[in-house]
């Protein structure tokens, strides 16, 4: 089943529309992806899986994407208005490394991490250090233009000029004038004209570890300027989907905005999809309220609020039990019912991989084929209406009721049909496995141990055997699996 018209909320426009790639089936996708100066936190997790998940969808519809997610290993600063340390130059300093050591440090991690939510790798992940003469060229273009101005060897872009004829702010609904007013001036100091400008290039001084020759100088590229130099580079001057955390649409993609219309007279993206915040127990997450959790803390459960650990496909199932526009809320509580949900869905997953139809008791049963069909289209309708994950997997919660019915004789393939068998199969294995991502998660010797522990169980139900029988059962469940007692067979689950 193929959709016909797939819907996605536009942040600029604020509405769903019908989403049309510009060349199809070709699909441009840009994500910007981290700043490679810690730990992958939940913050990183969220836009990961969210903006794999729409590369997959998009990929079953047929479209072939260019999935493109940057690595930022420059000119991302501590401090507001274009002030401050680079921040991988300054861990760099802590740990008394190369700045490109911290950068390719984080990175590798950043990948173990998102290898384990079960990402697909972007098509191109390229990285602002390795763009340098493209963002220099950039701010060539942009000065032409008149937009920008250079001053003790810094380029700023000209805010102010530019919203004569291009409105600033339509991403983020920010008015230039609110903002200016909103704006502190402190006079003598900083050397921008207006405190909304932002930097296309600072000087750099003596003691700054990552700089490079440019016509202003020895200097460093301003952190907004990559993305504007590599999608275009990759994607074009205009491309279909822009995506990322709401934290970025200002002021990042607003300037990123600013700038690609500076230059190519055109906005750099059609749709821009941004996920929601994420909070923890109601509360936003950092690290001065101790609540700042890292993706390798939760796999593990090694924070002090963590009162267990959680694997990383109940994380990518909680994050996908939230549509991505919502605020998500991670908890212990929470992430103990996604725990169970995740365990249910991969148990189904297992039983429907070896249903096999059976034409004993064809009697086609009208209503339950209608029951199965209509949460098929929902489904897919689901992921049609702006990639509403959370209702998605809700009504594979009802074609799982269908293939546990299955399982236990309750209900004959025969009922279905051949033609509803087959399709209930191939959807619940296709969003599983190919949209919705989540893998079962298993240690490669799991499937013997568990066979031999199932053949013992069966001897000793056989011998009448029952201290053994409850002491097999016992022992696996403080694995995390049960024993299922069927009337043809002893099979297994885990422990939801």
């Amino acid at each position: 089943m193929k959709l016909h018209q797939l819907k996605l909320y536009n942040t600029l426009s604020r509405e769903k529309e019908v989403f049309e790639a510009i060349n199809p089936p070709f699909v441009g996708l840009y994500v910007c992806g981290p700043t490679v100066y810690g730990d992958a936190h939940l913050g990183h997790g969220r836009p990961a899986v969210t903006f794999d998940t729409v590369n997959r969808y998009l990929t079953y519809l047929g479209f072939r994407v260019r999935y493109v997610r940057n690595i930022t290993d420059v000119g991302h600063l501590t401090g507001d208005a274009d002030e401050g340390e680079d921040k991988i130059a300054k861990r760099a300093k802590l740990e008394q490394l190369e700045p490109m050591e911290i950068a390719q440090q984080y990175t590798d991690s950043y990948h173990k991490d998102m290898a384990l939510l079960n990402t697909w790798k972007p098509n191109i992940e390229p990285r602002a250090t390795g763009h340098i003469p493209e963002q220099i060229a950039l701010v060539e273009a942009i000065l032409k233009e008149g937009l920008a101005y250079e001053i003790n060897g810094s380029v700023y872009f000209d805010t102010l000029k530019y919203n004569e004829k291009t409105p600033y702010g339509r991403l983020s609904g920010r008015v230039i004038d609110e903002l200016m007013s909103g704006s502190r001036e402190l006079d003598g100091q900083g050397e921008k004209r207006n405190a909304v400008d932002f930097a296309l290039w600072k000087n750099a001084s003596a003691e700054h570890l990552m700089k490079w020759d440019s016509p202003w100088g020895i200097g460093f590229p301003g952190w907004h300027l990559e993305c504007t130099a590599m999608s275009s580079k990759y994607l074009g001057t205009q491309f279909d989907i822009h995506g990322g955390g709401m934290d970025l649409m200002f002021p990042h993609h607003e300037c990123e905005i600013a700038q690609g219309n500076a230059c190519n007279h055109k906005d750099p993206a059609r749709y821009w999809m941004h996920n929601n915040m994420i909070t923890i127990n109601g509360q936003k997450m950092g690290k001065s309220l101790g609540n700042f959790i890292t993706l390798q803390e939760l796999f593990t459960g090694s924070h002090d609020i963590l009162e267990q650990a959680y694997s990383p496909m109940t994380i990518r199932y909680f994050i996908l039990t939230a549509h991505y526009r919502s605020t998500l809320d991670f908890s212990n509580d929470a992430l103990q019912a996604a725990q169970k949900g995740y365990k249910k869905l991969i148990n189904g997953l297992r039983i429907t991989k070896t249903l096999l139809f059976d034409e004993a008791d064809a009697v086609l049963d009208e209503e339950q084929v209608k029951q199965i069909q209509t949460s098929i289209a929902a489904a897919y309708r689901a992921m049609e209406d702006d990639f509403n994950t959370a209702q998605a997997i809700g009504h594979l919660f009802n074609l799982l009721k269908k293939i546990n019915s299955l399982y236990t004789g309750q209900l004959s393939a025969g009922a279905l049909g051949k033609a509803v068998f087959d399709q209930l199969v191939h959807t619940f294995i296709t969003f599983m496995d190919d949209i919705l991502g989540l893998i079962e998660e298993k240690p490669d010797s799991q499937e013997g141990m568990i066979n031999l522990l199932l053949k013992l169980y069966a001897e000793a139900k056989t011998a009448r055997n029952y201290d053994k029988v409850d002491e097999i059962r016992s022992g696996m469940k403080a694995l995390g699996f049960v024993v299922k007692d069927m009337k043809d067979k002893i099979d297994w689950a885990y422990e939801e």
